[in-house]
């Protein structure tokens, strides 16, 4: 099966998260990603891997064995099977030419990927590029990688002149609601020695720096009474958490902020006078910052409760994930090494990014599997307007191949992992 068709077949499989089953820890949230799961299996078995399994959860593993006779390590790629909640209609996807200028993706409804809009279109014309109808995300974050990676192993079987060692396939649930497959899945138990994700990205982008990543929920108590008689006894909790709101750093929100700045996103905030509830997310790229960040929040809330009462006001504060470069350093930075080498090879130079935001590569390093993350080709990732070219598609595909290859000459070689 062709990549670009293999790709589409995924998009016409519905696997939208679900925030509500999955807040409840169902894994997965939703049945469309294990009816996925179950697809890519039949598919990998089909092509004579070992060890193809589906868990309870929808994670996929599978095994591409060594094709000779000396030791050498476990490579692994990983995709997850969910996409985003931010639209959740079945995709339309289409195929359309692209020679410059605006491209219609639905006439009836007069939806256009305009170029003044995505400048980046530029570097696609004379391309075909997958787009939808406009009234629904593309999905190819991430099923532009799990066809990259079922592609790969289908071009290695079919070449068994390409030298190498155990090729693992991982795909987890639920990536899109704070990377919950990932966080489950058994790296030891996996047996891969190193690992990629795909995930995001337009072509040559490579990532290995992510936020570390914190939750914050502020609780405000306060007091309620009737107005008639509320002087000196209505103590309101939403006053308090807007105050709370009004003492973080000026200027260090999302909005305010790109590149390795840090931040404090105010994501939610519900209650009434008697009682609110608010929810933060905290993100720094270094441990310090991240650190400091944190122990602001702690500091701010025990302030506010010498201002107004022990009761009024309880801070709790949870890790997330780290940053994927923690665990990609020193002697672990091998993995890196290999993909920018591997990108090169195909002509395509690294644009290393770092991500401004979590994805599955960082709960596996935390876990003791290094993993940066491979490009996919994509553009505008849980939009309606989320498109991708068919030679990036591609381009993903023959990077793992490389990947694969240079992993056999580095280690073939008297390399260490």
């Amino acid at each position: 099966m062709d990549i670009v068709e293999r790709f589409i077949s995924y998009t016409k499989i519905n696997t939208t998260t679900n925030r509500e089953k999955g807040a409840a820890g169902i894994m997965p949230s939703s049945e469309g990603q294990r009816v996925l799961a179950n697809k890519v299996a039949d598919e990998l078995k089909a092509l004579g891997l070992d060890d193809v399994q589906v868990s309870e959860k929808a994670i996929v593993t599978a095994t591409l064995p060594s094709n000779v006779d000396y030791p050498l390590p476990a490579v692994a790629f990983f995709g997850h099977l969910d996409t985003s909640a931010e639209q959740t209609n079945d995709t339309n996807a289409q195929i359309l030419p692209y020679q410059g200028g605006d491209l219609c993706l639905n006439a009836e409804k007069q939806i256009f990927l305009r170029q003044s809009e995505f400048p980046e279109l530029n570097d696609y014309i004379g391309d075909d590029i997958i787009v939808t109808d406009g009234t629904s995300l593309l999905g190819a974050d991430d099923k532009a990688a799990i066809a990259s990676i079922v592609n790969a192993i289908q071009y290695l079987l079919q070449h068994p002149e390409i030298k190498h060692g155990p090729v693992k396939v991982g795909l987890v649930p639920d990536e899109e609601q704070g990377l919950r497959g990932s966080k489950v899945f058994d790296v030891k138990r996996f047996g891969a020695d190193f690992a990629y994700t795909l995930d995001c990205c337009g072509i040559g982008e490579l990532v290995y720096e992510n936020w570390n990543a914190g939750d914050a929920e502020i609780i405000f108590t306060g007091q309620s009474a009737h107005p008639m008689s509320a002087k000196g006894k209505l103590k309101n909790s939403l006053l308090m958490a807007h105050k709370f709101i009004s003492m973080l750093p000026g200027g260090e929100a999302p909005e305010y902020t790109d590149g390795r700045e840090g931040y404090y996103w105010v994501k939610q905030m519900q209650g009434n006078s008697a009682k609110t509830v608010l929810q933060m997310d905290v993100r720094d790229f270094t441990e310090e910052g991240y650190s400091s960040r944190m122990k602001f929040l702690a500091t701010l809330a025990e302030s506010c409760a010498a201002l107004w009462g022990a009761d009024s006001i309880k801070c709790k504060l949870a890790d997330r994930y780290a940053n994927v470069f923690n665990s990609l350093q020193g002697d672990s930075a091998y993995p890196i090494d290999i993909a920018v080498q591997a990108y090169r090879n195909q002509g395509i130079e690294p644009k290393v990014t770092p991500m401004r935001g979590g994805y599955d590569g960082a709960a596996l390093s935390q876990n003791g599997l290094p993993c940066p993350n491979i490009f996919t080709g994509a553009h505008n990732f849980h939009s309606i307007y989320e498109y991708l070219p068919v030679k990036s598609l591609r381009a993903a595909s023959d990077v793992l191949v490389e990947v694969v290859k240079l992993t056999h000459d580095r280690f073939a070689n008297g390399g260490n992992v």
